[in-house]
């Protein structure tokens, strides 16, 4: 059976076969049948061509979040031929800026949290008046673009170690391999009910939005407020499908409601973005012994996730790791893996490098691929024209035990927080451009709940704390602000004259 070759495709697929029959969206109490959401998209698709001139766009960014405008507006630029990219209304509006710009944004379509900004393009802000009126006539006629495999459906953002966010297309091709490889193992038809529980703005946002539609499913949109009670939103919206980061699942426990069979409509629960131990797995396999529990691994420049581990059924079953958390499982069968160790030869243990049709054709910004790929023989050296056999290099250390991949950390200095993928070395890089600062080292510092937080060491003359945190939020996303900035008159050194970050790890840890 061939697969449909780009993202909307998929979804009109399903709007094909299921039309009035299905609802393809619920936000809040408003519920989009296929039909709906199709014509809704089309007529978007429509307005947004007339926004850009008349002139189909070719990149449109979508400032929105949690609204019918958002996912509808996701389908629309798709529909529209355009590659989407995602913005985030509650990040500062020169970061939005810059993205802008580096994507070369030629609209911005924007719900009402995203209207009134200044982004030196076209923004057409479509709330829920502008949404009803779209849904009264019939959505005007738009000729179907001659969007290919090769094309760029979408193009997220992802933390550059240079201080600038690093701009990772996903081709048609990409997405549409990953859907044939995923969506069928999750039993989606009309009836399941798929959490959202990503900003469209990480990436795991699509996979809820088109494993849901592949399979006739209902994308639910909890509220942002929602998610920090799991087991009271999957039981409130009859969840069936749960896809989140493991940290939500030690939201759930300090608030006491992961109780044994808590959830009991779930049928699967998928975890990705950053390590699942295997304590917490079994707190909500216990809550939901009725679902299947899954974790996905994969960096967005693997579109997605690249591998899969599912827990059997029975416990008892379950592996140890040497480090607690759940495997990584195994590669897709599309996809070529090899671990490589520190003098570039294959191993049982080391960095993980990935080819094969999941893998991004390369940084929008080709400076960024310098050292991020190997050659086809597996060599340093790759940073020329990319082919399709070229490698790419995760940067994650992962080993074999007992035919499982273990995920066993970083070779650099990149961290996940909440699921974001954070470069250290991109605060680093903004706090050392303000006033009086020296030099400045951030560390991931575990919290009293043992989830990492970003600690801060500054050295400098006539910087403080306050100061610093206030020049950061006006640069950085929420998740990228250090939750302490400590203002130190010299930064401690190693025997080798370098920062010791070891030392001041365990300082700061100390002082929490």
């Amino acid at each position: 059976m061939s697969h449909p070759q780009t993202a909307y495709a998929w979804f009109a697929r399903s709007a094909d076969a299921y039309g009035e029959d299905a609802v393809a969206l619920e936000v809040d109490e408003e519920r989009l049948t296929y039909a709906h959401l199709r014509d809704l998209a089309e007529a978007l698709a429509a307005r947004l061509v007339l926004a850009a001139g008349g002139i189909p766009p070719r990149r449109v960014g979508l400032l929105a979040s949690r609204s019918v405008t958002a996912y509808a507006g996701y389908l629309a630029i798709l529909r529209a031929g355009a590659t989407v990219v995602p913005l985030n209304p509650e990040h500062p509006s020169a970061r939005t800026a810059e993205i802008v710009k580096a994507a070369e944004v030629e609209v911005v379509l924007a719900d009402t949290a995203g209207a009134g900004t200044e982004q030196g393009v076209p923004v057409l802000t479509v709330g829920p008046d502008e949404l009803a009126d779209l849904s009264k006539g019939p959505a005007p006629e738009l000729p179907y673009p001659a969007t290919g495999p090769d094309d760029i459906a979408y193009i997220i953002f992802t933390s550059g170690s240079t201080g600038t966010p690093k701009g990772v297309p996903i081709s048609h091709r990409n997405i549409a391999t990953y859907l044939a490889q995923v969506a069928p193992r999750y039993d989606i038809a009309p009836g399941s009910r798929l959490s959202q529980s990503f900003e469209l703005t990480f990436d795991g946002s699509v996979h809820d939005l088109f494993v849901a539609w592949a399979g006739g499913g209902t994308l639910v949109v909890p509220r942002r407020s929602q998610l920090l009670s799991p087991v009271k939103t999957v039981n409130s919206l009859r969840l069936t499908h749960w896809f989140s980061v493991p940290s939500l699942i030690s939201f759930a426990s300090r608030l006491g409601t992961l109780k044994p069979g808590s959830m009991p409509t779930l049928r699967w629960s998928v975890f990705g973005g950053e390590p699942l131990t295997l304590d917490a797995a079994r707190q909500w396999r216990a809550a939901a012994p009725g679902s299947r529990l899954e974790v996905l691994y994969g960096p967005t420049e693997l579109t997605i996730s690249c591998t899969a581990y599912l827990f059997p059924d029975d416990p008892a079953k379950w592996p140890d790791t040497p480090n607690g958390t759940a495997p990584i499982g195994a590669g897709y069968p599309v996809l070529d893996l090899v671990l490589i160790d520190e003098d570039g030869r294959p191993s049982d243990s080391g960095e993980l490098c990935v080819r094969g049709p999941l893998r991004f054709p390369g940084y929008l910004d080709p400076a960024n691929n310098a050292g991020r790929f190997l050659d086809p023989d597996g060599r340093p050296g790759g940073d020329g024209p990319l082919t399709d056999r070229h490698w790419y290099r995760t940067g994650d250390r992962v080993a074999v035990r007992d035919g499982h991949l273990v995920h066993l950390g970083r070779t650099d200095h990149q961290v996940k927080i909440r699921g974001h993928r954070i470069e250290l070395g991109e605060i680093e890089a903004m706090v050392r451009q303000q006033p009086g600062v020296r030099d400045a080292v951030v560390l991931a510092v575990p919290a009293s709940d043992g989830e990492p937080e970003l600690h801060a060491a500054v050295s400098g003359d006539g910087c403080t704390s306050d100061g610093l945190f206030a020049a950061l939020a006006e640069r950085l996303p929420p998740y990228m602000l250090p939750r302490r900035i400590a203002v130190l008159d010299q930064l401690p050194l190693n025997a080798n004259g370098k920062i010791d970050r070891r030392a001041l790890l365990d300082d700061l840890g100390r002082s929490r």
